[in-house]
């Protein structure tokens, strides 16, 4: 089994491309090298050149390796179609151009679904026909990244949007052919709704191609679900701690990924908030030595 490590630009506060806050993509692709990285994700697309010689010759520079992107976008929106369908074309352009494999598709955090995440019990559900079109919008767009780029896309179930709780995820998979579409599996988020990601891994560890690595700090985790805190106002609050730190037994997770002989990447990702008084750099090394430490 060869697992490689990589990081992503939400480890460095970078969730939307033209965000004023964001720090510079060369530093992001520099920081993440020091750190002891050899592999990063695209981060929003937008944010990183989308001239392949540009961003290729500083991934080269910097040792790095382009694992894969996110769409991260309204899919529970029938309206914001073109939007989705710019993204998932941009993004899988750009992996295309300098070989990465993992395309990655989350639902965005909506309005609906805000005040209940965390809270399966007491979160909206789509009816029949919304759940029909976010289905088949997410399986468009798995089909675009897959059959036009040759990419494999997983999906990634996200805090405060629709495909939030380990039943809506397990329903897709039901219903969407595993050929087609596959799991980006994040560890923070599964515990964030309220389940056991190790249990669910150990179930379905065969249809995972992609690992995100994100703990939980599982009192603040308490306080943002009790408070009906917003997403990123619990990022600011710090609910993704440093890895090893919070309620996810990543000794657990890697004896499931030795067990099923998983090859590939793992990205770590520690959602933050830039204006607050974090060290990213310092985070990264943070991660990338806890994890050697557990022999990963």
């Amino acid at each position: 089994m060869t697992i490689e490590i990589g990081n992503a630009p939400c480890s460095w506060g970078v969730e939307f491309a033209n965000d004023p806050r964001n720090p510079t993509w060369r530093k992001v692709l520099q920081d993440c090298a020091e750190a002891g990285y050899r592999g990063i994700e695209l981060g929003p697309v937008g944010f990183m050149p989308e001239d392949p010689a540009i961003l290729g010759e500083a991934l080269d520079e910097f040792g790095l390796t382009l694992i894969g992107g996110v769409i991260f976008r309204p899919y529970h929106d029938p309206d914001a179609w073109e939007d989705v369908l710019d993204a998932t074309h941009r993004t899988a352009r750009a992996l295309k151009a300098h070989g990465a494999e993992h395309l990655v598709i989350i639902d965005s955090i909506s309005p609906r679904r805000a005040p209940t995440a965390g809270r399966a019990d007491e979160a909206v559900q789509m009816d029949k026909a919304e759940w029909t079109g976010f289905r088949d919008r997410i399986v468009e767009s798995a089909r675009i990244g897959a059959e036009d780029y040759g990419l494999t896309v997983g999906i990634h179930a996200h805090a405060a949007g629709f495909m939030d709780f380990e039943p809506e995820l397990i329903r897709l998979l039901d219903e969407v052919d595993e050929g087609l579409l596959k799991i980006c599996f994040d560890t923070g988020h599964h515990s964030y709704a309220g389940f056991d990601p190790v249990a669910f891994m150990q179930k379905y560890v065969s249809r995972i191609s992609y690992m995100h690595f994100k703990d939980i700090d599982p009192k603040v985790k308490a306080d943002v679900i009790a408070n009906r805190t917003g997403f990123y106002e619990a990022c600011g609050q710090g609910i993704f701690c440093n890895l090893g730190q919070g309620d996810v037994d990543f000794e657990a997770v890697r004896k499931v990924l030795l067990d099923a002989n998983f090859a590939g990447w793992c990205t770590v990702e520690q959602d933050c908030d830039p204006t607050l008084d974090v060290r990213p750099i310092d985070d990264a090394r943070a991660n990338r030595a806890y994890l050697q430490s557990i022999g990963i």
